[in-house]
């Protein structure tokens, strides 16, 4: 009789635990990691329970919990958490419940909080995934003919490279036309390409960083003109655990440091004038306030390394779909080139995507102007681009074009002078395709006045 009863007993835990785990839709996900604390991110697939444990590697406790969440539908059944109070530089378990109930993985849920190393010691190498263009296949709602995304096993390779971080450059999500007039539709999207298995341990391992590009804004092409932008930021918000939006902006621009390197995330929609606008002198991608904003905390950035981080291409010369230089909106690219110039801003690299093939960029003017670089990575999952050899991009480095789905690991290494960036680029099977180098600009030596650079 006591088998039996234990039996039941185990058989109703079984149960329970399962029923618990069925409640989990996707996730969780840990966000934006700074040096004392940490967001991280679930998803339910009905309202819900949730909250975190947490606790230093390595000990048996004691086990820090977070306050508990109820998650709703009119917020697409997420939850965003903070944990502050942690000690830098150091290696955290976290554990998920639902409705009260541990949800467990076959992989290790952990997260570990920035160094604070200025005036201590040299900063430590680090690495970072990068890349854009993330299309999940969805037949209900797809195009008809071949299908157009695939290989989504990437995203598990990306996460057996453990990088540092992860930043998602745009297009992470393909909204349809029958999804970006409504906050239902938008939140459909983000819940169905969220919840694909080969995405989870990237999520609950890596934190992560996003931008947004025209999929993810509203329709192909979208622009500032588009009714239903604040909606589209808004559910951008509720699924990506960013930092905070730069104060001002109504924009989805973000701003955040790791290491010596400082990186800039800009939103190339949402003040954007329509490409084909032909009666504006001056016409804008970025707006006029978020243009400034950029300038400014370029200028006040003491980071060794900055990273400007948007959709489309900044340096390509060549007059195609998302280029800067395209569209009426070289006035402005040249611009920021020239303000590049005149403040002396050294080691400024631009971190692109959205073109569907993946190149390296250089703007150099000789030893009287800083270099500028251009990293695109693009796609992981959606369509490649096998025409792009014949774009006639001037300012495309030799042998750097990728004309597959892959994304790129970033690695910032050496100390001092020999500090370098590393660019691995790996295919979806995370077999290694080109790899490329980035030395600091020690060439550099400005004019006391500056002259009127060459255009390229």
């Amino acid at each position: 009789m006591k088998k039996l009863i234990l039996f039941i007993s185990v058989i109703f835990i079984s149960l329970n635990l399962s029923a618990q785990k069925s409640l989990l839709q996707s996730g969780p996900m840990i966000g934006r990691i700074n040096k004392t604390d940490v967001k991280l991110w679930v998803q339910t697939k009905k309202a819900a329970t949730v909250h975190f444990s947490y606790w230093k590697s390595g000990t048996k406790g004691p086990k820090k919990t977070t306050r508990r969440f109820n998650t709703h539908k009119e917020d697409g059944y997420t939850a965003q958490f903070i944990i502050d109070g942690l000690m830098p530089n150091t290696t955290y378990n976290y554990q998920l419940y639902i409705n009260n109930k541990k949800i467990s993985f076959k992989y290790p849920t952990q997260f570990k909080t920035q160094d604070v190393w200025a005036f201590r010691h040299a900063p430590s190498d680090f690495k970072f995934a990068f890349g854009s263009g993330a299309y999940i296949n969805d037949p209900a709602f797809d195009r008809a003919g071949r299908p157009y995304g695939g290989q989504y096993e990437i995203y598990q390779n990306i996460a057996y490279k453990k990088p540092d971080f992860m930043i998602w450059d745009g297009d992470n999500i393909y909204l349809r036309q029958n999804e970006w007039d409504s906050k239902s539709g938008i939140i459909y999207r983000y819940t169905h390409d969220w919840s694909i298995p080969e995405k989870q341990q990237l999520f609950a391992t890596v934190p992560h960083y996003a931008i947004v590009d025209d999929h993810d804004f509203g329709p192909n092409d979208s622009d500032g003109s588009f009714w239903n932008k604040d909606t589209s930021i808004e559910v951008f918000n509720l699924f990506w655990p960013n930092p905070k939006h730069v104060s001002g902006l109504k924009s989805a621009t973000f701003q955040f440091s790791y290491n010596d390197a400082e990186f800039f995330l800009l939103d190339n929609r949402y003040y954007r004038d329509p490409n084909k606008l032909t009666t504006k002198k001056h016409k804008t991608i970025l707006g006029k306030k978020q243009l400034q904003w950029l300038k400014d905390a370029l200028v006040n950035s003491k980071a060794r390394f900055k990273f400007i981080v948007m959709g489309g291409q900044f340096l390509n010369t060549a007059r195609y779909f998302e280029t800067y230089i395209n569209n009426g909106f070289d006035q402005e690219r040249l611009e920021i080139i020239d303000f590049i110039y005149k403040e002396k801003l050294t080691n400024v690299v631009f971190l692109t995507g959205d073109r569907h093939m993946s190149e390296i960029s250089l703007l150099d003017n000789g030893k009287s102007y800083p270099k500028i670089w251009d990293i695109t990575v693009s796609p992981f999952t959606s369509g490649p681009n096998t025409h792009a050899e014949n774009e006639p991009n001037r300012l495309r480095v030799p042998n750097t074009l990728i004309e597959e789905r892959n994304f790129a690991i970033i690695n910032l290494v050496g100390k001092g002078k020999d500090r370098h960036i590393k660019i691995d680029f790996y295919d979806q099977k995370g077999q290694l395709i080109k790899e490329f180098t980035i030395n600091q600009d020690s060439d550099y030596q400005p004019f006391p006045q500056r002259r009127k650079f060459k255009k390229k």
